[in-house]
């Protein structure tokens, strides 16, 4: 495990340009992965293949994605000639889960039990095995969750006493014109939803488009409130009075 500072990192990567945050990381640990979902992440996978042709790539596949959404993923695999690991969920803790509360009991009591057995517990048997992480997390995505978050830091929600997981944030400071500039220019693969309204995209039963002007977080989860807009992959993002 590589032994460094994490504040005189994030002082090092403070504000500087992600091509130099993803350089900085893949420079530090060999045993590192992006976790892909959406646009940003892409745009990620683009700049590392430029320094590491084979970076690890995984996605979770919930069981609840759009259909275009499992395209995006075969896209993305298929334009860069890298392997996907799509994570899928403990089947024996899924199905006990549906058989009790059925499908759809997040819009009676909320998300979080739902993503903690469709997304977290995926995450973190990946994460175990990991030493860093690369996120597509953006402070502009929440006001609420996000304004907060350093380049580089501690998985607070992933770290054990006996594995200290890290994890990058190189796409923090861009806002969402800036990721489509990058997209449009470089011809990157993106998810044909955005085209039809929809901006942050999650599984489809808790994913809606959103209208002109609205918050671009405000199409998941949106019978819940702002501050409990997090599935629990970036948990460390909530104060305690929010959770």
């Amino acid at each position: 495990m590589n032994s460094f500072d994490i504040q005189q990192l994030q002082s090092e990567l403070a504000a500087k340009n992600p091509r130099v945050i993803l350089k900085k990381a893949l420079e530090l640990f060999d045993n590192i992965a992006i976790s892909f979902s959406g646009a940003e992440d892409v745009v990620l996978i683009d700049m590392a293949v430029r320094i590491r042709k084979d970076i690890p790539v995984f996605s979770l596949d919930t069981g609840r994605l759009h259909p275009e959404t499992y395209r995006f993923i075969e896209k993305v695999r298929k334009h860069y000639q890298i392997d996907v690991d799509v994570l899928t969920p403990d089947r024996q803790v899924l199905d006990a889960f549906v058989k009790r509360k059925g499908l759809f009991s997040f819009y009676e009591d909320g998300h979080q039990e739902c993503c903690g057995i469709r997304k977290v517990e995926p995450l973190k048997r990946k994460l175990a095995h990991l030493d860093a992480w690369i996120t597509g997390q953006r402070r502009d995505q929440s006001l609420e969750t996000r304004q907060d978050l350093p380049e580089v830091q501690i998985d607070s929600a992933f770290s054990t006493e006996q594995h200290r997981l890290i994890k990058f944030n190189p796409l923090l400071n861009w806002s969402s014109a800036q990721v489509w500039d990058y997209i449009e220019a470089y011809q990157v693969p993106y998810n044909e939803l955005h085209q039809k309204g929809f901006i942050s995209i999650g599984c489809e039963p808790c994913t809606r488009p959103i209208l002109p002007n609205q918050h671009e977080r405000t199409g998941r989860w949106w019978w819940e409130a702002e501050t409990k807009k997090e599935c629990g992959l970036h948990a460390d993002n909530l104060k305690p009075d929010k959770q």
